[in-house]
């Protein structure tokens, strides 16, 4: 499959399970899903997991990505340490959308602490289904990228 299909998935020990069914719910919609673990409830750090997700869609290996841990909050800060990713931690379909629409995100955190399988599984949707407007927005994107 394209790069253009992929997404990738990963997590620390507190977003297993949640992310085991965003998982499924991509793969069930057509998209190639990368999922590069952990397997294990062992406990994890989770900037190694965010790191590693953002790695391959900066490289253009995966065109999005989909991070989870305890509150989304961690693993994005460290997605977003990675340059040329955009991670927005999102826990309702508005915020998936305009990160998307407006900041041209190319991940998505959630926390998996926070929502519950069925809100999760519908900001995904938003989250891929969305697409970046350009225009003024991409003004501002470039404004991001900028200090990078």
């Amino acid at each position: 499959m394209s790069s253009n299909t992929r997404v990738v998935l990963s997590s620390d020990h507190a977003g297993i399970v949640l992310r085991q069914a965003v998982a499924d719910h991509v793969a069930a919609q057509g998209w190639e899903v990368v999922d590069i673990g952990p397997t294990s409830f062992e406990s994890t750090h989770y900037p190694l997991h965010g790191a590693a997700a953002a790695r391959r869609v900066a490289s253009g290996e995966c065109r999005l990505g989909i991070v989870v841990c305890g509150t989304g909050q961690g693993i994005m800060m460290a997605a977003n340490k990675v340059a040329g990713v955009r991670c927005g931690v999102c826990s309702d379909t508005f915020s998936a959308r305009m990160i998307r629409e407006h900041n041209d995100a190319n991940m998505l955190s959630l926390g998996a602490r926070v929502v519950g399988e069925g809100l999760a599984l519908e900001i995904v949707d938003a989250f891929l289904t969305a697409q970046f407007e350009g225009g003024r927005h991409a003004t501002r994107v470039d404004m991001i990228e900028a200090p990078e």
